[in-house]
């Protein structure tokens, strides 16, 4: 089977000299249709930096990140934004929402910037809002909204689409445990209907969830179990 995601030996370092970073050191990794990798390691070791990797928001120093079949270095800065949106979902911890779209038009506009009629984009919007029992937000600005509710619309974004990989930085942070089991449940459902995904997680109870768990230290993979 064909990963969605593929790393061969990717570094990736910030600086140089003696303020040389060396946020990834070689990591090679393969996440395939129907799987859920979950990333674990402290503060500093490099997971926000593979996720951003991953989800082609950055740029390896060397080696190669292929999602989809697509090497990410050999794509210029449009072709790469169209990866991004068409095969690519990615909760931010930081939300990213636009206060000046609706709940509905947030979700739906990936799909309008690559082509889809206003009318589509919001069907597939509540669709999303749907699963996760948020209908009654559609309408809403991020101001209306709790920080839990504004977190799991920008899952519903991440996940609306036909998106191939998934990727979540501590989705269920602002989310009661209750809630947060909800979020994680519609993830580990996305990744068994074919999509691959990835979640940076501190928390071994959000990990269960995973197929596999990779343990991050110093830019390194150190360890990696199977559940």
């Amino acid at each position: 089977m064909t990963a969605i995601l593929r790393m061969t030996d990717v570094h990736r370092v910030h600086g140089s000299g003696e303020t040389v970073v060396r946020a990834l050191d070689g990591v090679s990794l393969e996440i395939h249709p129907g799987e859920l990798v979950a990333v674990m390691g402290p503060s500093g070791s490099g997971k926000s930096t593979l996720l951003n990797l991953a989800g082609a928001l950055d740029l390896p120093t060397s080696g190669t990140v292929a999602i989809d079949g697509e090497v990410t270095t050999s794509l210029g800065s449009q072709a790469l934004a169209a990866l991004r949106r068409r095969r690519v979902g990615v909760v931010f911890q930081d939300l990213n929402l636009i206060p000046s779209l609706t709940a509905a038009e947030n979700i739906g506009l990936p799909l309008e910037l690559d082509g889809s009629r206003v009318s589509e984009a919001r069907r597939a919007a509540l669709g999303a809002l749907r699963d996760l029992d948020l209908v009654e937000l559609a309408d809403r600005f991020p101001d209306q909204m709790s920080g839990g509710q504004q977190q799991r619309v920008a899952i519903a974004r991440a996940l609306v689409g036909e998106r191939r990989l998934v990727l979540a930085d501590e989705p269920t942070g602002a989310l009661d445990s209750v809630t947060g089991d909800g979020v994680l449940a519609v993830l580990r459902a996305r990744c068994d209907a074919g999509a691959a995904g990835m979640l940076v997680t501190h928390e071994s109870r959000h990990a269960g969830w995973a197929d596999r768990v990779i343990y991050l230290r110093d830019g390194r993979i150190v360890d990696e179990t199977a559940r």
